[in-house]
């Protein structure tokens, strides 16, 4: 059954990709991923397989693979991704050997990729469940992990119609989970082999920390007020934050929406009342007349939020929020929307003290003027949230000591 619905998505992207370039990309990628293994996978040497679904996995796991080569050096690195999102953004990441995409999971596919590759070692980022690929490493003795893994009771296996497709965790060496309620799930259908080491997204978000980039352009814009961020926002999370600052003129505002598409972004210039200029086009002159600065490139979100006062994280109101994790380690109150029960870092930021649930443009509103009649509750709630992301470092040490 498994194969039929793979094969069936299969037919799905190769329609998909027609109509769409990001699928194109990927349909593209995945075929010349075979060219590109061909082409650089060296015979006589020993290569560790990361795999990551996409951007967010490949950060989570990126302490993983830079602190095992540092560490082991005899090892080349092999990285593959399933999405554009995070293929495009690091097919030139310096700490693998080799990056691609990785090809769907039709047995033919996983047979021709591993005869290409013979890893040593083989490690899943946390919901990467692939039957076949998995299946072939456990035939072929390579020692497999799921890093950085949380389960939830609502997952198939832990379903009665998923007992078929939970055998495929049993392809996998060791767990490595983010909690101890993923471990009692797993010992609840028989599987043991699990570690308790944490989220190396606390380890990935401290190294962002100590090596973010100086910000000439950020540092004229807001010069003496105070700043507000938003990050990965999307249309409705702008309903709820834009209509206050507009009101506001001891306030600055930056704004990096999830999507930097020339429509949304327009959108934002029209939703803003005071001047609005586009990172990409400003200069340190006209940054500083502006009251709202529009990030629109990639890879300065995280370097931005160290300007912060207060932050907000978008998709609460819609797929989903993003990290919290870059904003809270700052030492700023980390503000989000009501989809957040999923995301254990946001439900245990909310417990710390430094992050912030909001329902409405209303609440939004209250909040702020709480904050700004009482300034040292942004700084507890600062305070907070960079404690919560420094108790929670380690999970690299954890899982590499144990494997």
């Amino acid at each position: 059954m498994y194969n039929i619905i793979i094969y069936l998505y299969l037919l799905g992207v190769a329609i998909a990709s027609i109509f769409s370039s990001k699928v194109r990309k990927m349909w593209r990628g995945e075929r010349e991923a075979f060219d590109v293994l061909r082409n650089n996978v060296e015979e006589d040497a020993q290569y560790v397989w990361f795999h990551a679904a996409s951007l967010g996995e490949f950060e989570q796991g990126r302490p993983l693979i830079e602190e095992m080569r540092r560490t082991h050096p005899q090892y080349k690195i092999l990285l593959t991704f399933f999405s554009p999102s995070g293929y495009e953004v690091r097919k030139n990441y310096e700490g693998a050997d080799i990056v691609c995409y990785l090809p769907l999971d039709t047995p033919i596919n996983a047979r021709r990729f591993l005869r290409l590759v013979h890893p040593v070692m083989a490690f899943f980022i946390k919901y990467e469940f692939w039957y076949n690929y998995l299946h072939i490493l456990k035939h072929r003795g390579v020692p497999t992990y799921s890093v950085s893994s949380i389960f939830r009771r609502e997952q198939i296996f832990f379903r009665w119609y998923g007992k078929s497709y939970a055998k495929v965790l049993a392809c996998f060496t060791r767990f490595f989970v983010q909690n101890e309620q993923s471990r009692d799930l797993l010992a609840s259908i028989g599987f043991t082999n699990v570690s308790v080491t944490g989220d190396t997204r606390f380890d990935r978000v401290l190294q962002i920390q100590q090596t973010c980039k100086h910000l000439p352009l950020v540092e004229n814009f807001v010069q003496s007020k105070h700043l507000f961020v938003a990050g990965s926002s999307w249309s409705p999370d702008e309903d709820v934050f834009v209509p206050f600052f507009n009101q506001q003129s001891d306030w600055k505002m930056v704004i990096a929406p999830h999507v930097v598409s020339e429509e949304h972004l327009q959108q934002i210039e029209q939703r803003v009342k005071g001047p609005c200029v586009r990172y990409s086009k400003a200069t340190i002159e006209t940054v500083a007349e502006a009251d709202c600065l529009l990030v629109d490139c990639y890879g300065l979100l995280s370097s931005v939020y160290h300007y912060a006062d207060v932050t907000y994280v978008g998709g609460g109101f819609g797929v989903g929020i993003h990290n919290v994790l870059e904003a809270a380690v700052w030492g700023v109150p980390v503000v989000f929307g009501p989809n957040n029960q999923r995301f254990q870092e946001a439900q245990e930021l909310l417990t710390a003290g430094g992050g912030f649930e909001v329902e409405s443009k209303e609440h939004f509103q209250a909040l702020m003027r709480e904050w700004i009649d009482a300034p040292w509750r942004v700084q507890d709630a600062g305070e907070k949230s960079a404690q919560y992301v420094k108790s929670r470092a380690g999970a690299t040490h954890r899982v590499l000591e144990e494997i």
